[in-house]
This record gives structure tokens, C-alpha cells and sequence, in this order.
């Protein structure tokens, strides 16, 4: 009896640790967006490079480069209306993060945020545009 009892709660302090370390994470993931967020509505595109990963900063070589990828293809990260942070899931080894962003006309969108931990803490991998929910009739 005594056995099933220790059993028992040794598994549920397995469970508890493991939520809330995925709690943790899903509130460093949500932290690094945000910042980044935050920077793109100063227009300090310097500090919102630091949240890409190294990877991405390689790609885009600078922040002015960064920024022209930013204000062209992503306006509603550029300046948002409203950020609401959805599901984070975990696919092929990375974190996926959907957030839902309302830009300044109005209009809805839906993006995915692959996250990935670097030896700074969790950075931005790549923003993938999904397509928004149908307006209600």
C-alpha cells in the first residue's frame, strides 16, 4: 500500500515539474516575441534583430536589411493593434508559437513562430504568415 502511495505521488510531482516547465518556456517564448514586438513599435530594429536566431541574423547580414524584410512583408509585427499569444506546440524537435495579431486597420492574422533555445535563450527562427479565420456572418 505504501508502495502505491509513494508511486502515486512521486508521478504527480513528475507531472507537476513537467507543467510547469513547460509553463516556464512558453513564458521565455512569449517574452522574446514580445520584445521583439516592442522594439519593432520603437523602430529599433538594432534591438529587434537580437531576437532572431543566429541563423536568421546571418541571412539578413544586417538590421537595415532585417528591417526592409520586417516593414515590406510583416507590417502587422511592425505596428500592432493587438497581440493575443494562442497554442505553443512542439513539431520536429522545434517550438512552434501561433500568436493572432490585429494590426492598425482592423484586419486579423494569424502567425506561427518557430522558437528555437540558443545560448542567449529562446530566439526566432522564422515567422510563417497562416491564413486567418473567416469573419463571422
Amino acid at each position: 500500500m505504501l508502495k502505491l502511495v509513494l508511486s502515486t505521488l512521486g508521478g504527480a510531482l513528475v507531472s507537476l515539474m513537467l507543467a510547469f516547465g513547460a509553463a516556464a518556456q512558453q513564458g521565455d517564448i512569449q517574452g522574446t516575441i514580445s520584445n521583439q514586438i516592442e522594439a519593432f513599435k520603437a523602430d529599433d530594429f538594432e534591438q529587434a534583430f537580437t531576437y532572431a536566431t543566429p541563423t536568421l541574423r546571418r541571412m539578413f547580414q544586417s538590421p537595415q536589411n532585417f528591417q526592409r524584410m520586417v516593414t515590406t512583408g510583416y507590417p502587422m509585427v511592425w505596428r500592432p493593434a493587438d497581440v493575443q499569444y494562442l497554442e505553443l506546440e512542439e513539431h520536429g524537435g522545434s517550438m512552434w508559437q501561433k500568436v493572432q495579431i490585429v494590426d492598425e486597420k482592423g484586419f486579423t492574422h494569424l502567425l506561427l513562430y518557430r522558437m528555437q533555445q540558443t545560448e542567449e535563450g529562446w530566439r526566432i527562427g522564422g515567422v510563417q504568415i497562416l491564413e486567418a479565420p473567416a469573419a463571422a456572418a
